[in-house]
């Protein structure tokens, strides 16, 4: 079992930048992928972003050109720089991890956009 911490939500206005970032308890360098999702009361959880052990990135149509997910292997973290943030961004950002054999998802953090 991975254990994961996010850091970094808050509250920003529209068109702002935050940047999350996701600590493991094991070293990324092992794990098979790993992912941002969101989730806002009353819908399901939906991903964000993930990122491969071979660093292959994917991104929901939603954060196309607006997100970007990346590690830091000095830091043993992975990484969601959020740009130009709208309103409808607003939600609780989770971190996965799936190890090749079970997925683990992080406490959340909140990320809060003001129009």
């Amino acid at each position: 079992q991975v254990q994961l911490v996010e850091s970094g939500g808050g509250l920003v206005q529209a068109g702002g930048s935050l940047r999350l970032s996701c600590a493991a308890s094991v070293s990324i360098f092992n794990i098979d992928h790993m992912a941002w999702y969101r989730q806002v009361p009353g819908r399901q959880r939906e991903l964000v972003a993930s990122i491969t052990r071979a660093e292959d990135t994917y991104y929901s149509d939603f954060v196309k050109g607006r997100f970007t997910i990346s590690k830091d292997i000095d830091k043993n973290t992975v990484d969601l720089q959020m740009t130009s943030l709208k309103f409808e961004d607003t939600a609780v950002y989770y971190c996965y991890a799936w190890d090749g054999y079970s997925g683990d998802f992080g406490r959340g953090t909140q990320v809060t956009v003001s129009s």
